[in-house]
């Protein structure tokens, strides 16, 4: 069964690639002004942290996302350690996140030295559920004066960080009405999900602050980097601030008035990042169209589905995805096999965080969704050029 499976899964993605191109799970595409603005950046000088570049990205990054706010940073990963540093945070304390979910997550809560309590998702958006978090905290919380307590551990809840699985939203709404009930601030992860919108609106503006990330993997791309998405000024002046070693300006004088990080995102990575960004939107209609020629060509093929999110999402995509119906990792590894050895990348769900040996002992709830799909989902090739 799992060999005839692997066989007509294979032939119907074959269906849906264009031949003699690679067929990797997500590879950039280099269309635009790529070459021309590195090398402008080149022949400014200004190639490290500061430069036009920079402050060109965030403006435009800020603008397309519908945020007030674009910081620029290294990584993804950086951008929500900041994130959860400017929402205090600290020490031993408690924060929400999926354990279905890039490992990046669970690390920047880790970087607060703080503790990542696991969440169960949704099949329908394939991210955060609401409702379980909701009765989770119900049964294991108590609200004093120092917030939202954990009964079982005797430390604060902190905040809920959500993270947009594959690029498709979250049900924002009822997380936000969670965080409040509980006074929990809301970050969302949305690495993966330039482009996405929740209700029409941009994610990342939910709650306080977001990530992004520009990985070479992403829909955009500036070799690597992020940046911290928020509509509070102060946020993001404090986010400037920190992501530049906590630097208080100066004429010659190297003054520094917190602990802070090198994260900025150097001006020849942002000048990349600019050039992809001014092409999103075709990115984004081609990687439409092939999650759509996906979605025709696995209608009605027995024992597996494509992920297709609910109607209040508009997702970028980032990776197509099928579920298997049969919950089970022999089959799923079978499947993988047989695609990978003939040149079609794919790879299943990130190993759930709750079973990696430094975060087994952390607080969660029931896992049981998320369990499941860790053994059903896989992603198969996304990249923009493959419409």
């Amino acid at each position: 069964m799992s060999a005839g499976l692997a066989d007509e899964i294979l032939s119907r993605i074959r269906r849906c690639l264009p031949a003699n191109r690679s067929h990797a799970l997500h590879e950039p595409q280099f269309a635009g002004k790529e070459r021309e603005y590195l090398l402008r950046c080149i022949d400014s000088g200004w190639v490290s942290t500061a430069g036009k570049f920079v402050d060109e990205f965030e403006a435009k990054l800020a603008t397309f996302a519908g945020a007030k706010h674009a910081v620029a940073t290294v990584n993804g990963t950086a951008a929500l350690h900041v994130c959860l540093r400017l929402a205090n945070v600290a020490a031993t304390e408690e924060v929400v996140v999926p354990t279905l979910t890039f490992i990046a997550t669970a690390n920047a809560v880790a970087y607060c030295s703080a503790i990542p309590h696991f969440a169960d998702s949704a099949e329908s958006t394939l991210g955060l559920d609401p409702g379980k978090l909701e009765a989770h905290l119900e049964a294991i919380s108590e609200t004093t004066e120092a917030g939202c307590v954990n009964r079982l551990t005797g430390r604060r809840i902190k905040a809920v960080v959500p993270m947009h699985t594959f690029g498709h939203p979250v049900d924002l709404a009822p997380i936000a009405r969670v965080c409040r009930r509980f006074g929990l601030a809301l970050i969302e992860d949305a690495a993966e999900a330039l482009g996405s919108r929740y209700h029409g609106d941009h994610v990342g503006n939910a709650g306080r602050s977001s990530a992004l990330s520009f990985n070479g993997n992403k829909i955009v791309t500036a070799g690597g980097g992020g940046a911290v998405l928020t509509n509070d000024a102060a946020i993001a002046a404090a986010a400037r601030h920190l992501t530049t070693t906590a630097r208080v300006a100066a004429k010659w004088e190297f003054i520094h008035d917190a602990i802070g990080y090198n994260y900025r995102l150097p001006n020849l990575n942002a000048a990349l990042g600019l050039a992809q960004l001014e092409q999103i939107e075709s990115f984004l209609a081609s990687k439409r169209a092939l999650a759509a020629r996906y979605s025709r060509e696995f209608a009605g093929c027995p024992g597996v589905r494509v992920f297709e999110p609910p109607p209040f999402a508009e997702s970028n995509y980032w990776l197509n995805t099928l579920v298997l119906e049969r919950d089970d990792p022999a089959q799923r590894d079978v499947i993988l096999e047989k695609l990978n050895s003939l040149g079609i990348g794919a790879r299943p769900v990130w190993r759930l965080m709750h079973r990696l040996p430094m975060f087994r002992d952390c607080p969660r709830m029931d896992l049981s969704t998320a369990e499941r799909l860790e053994r059903c989902l896989i992603n198969i090739p996304s990249s923009a050029f493959l419409d």
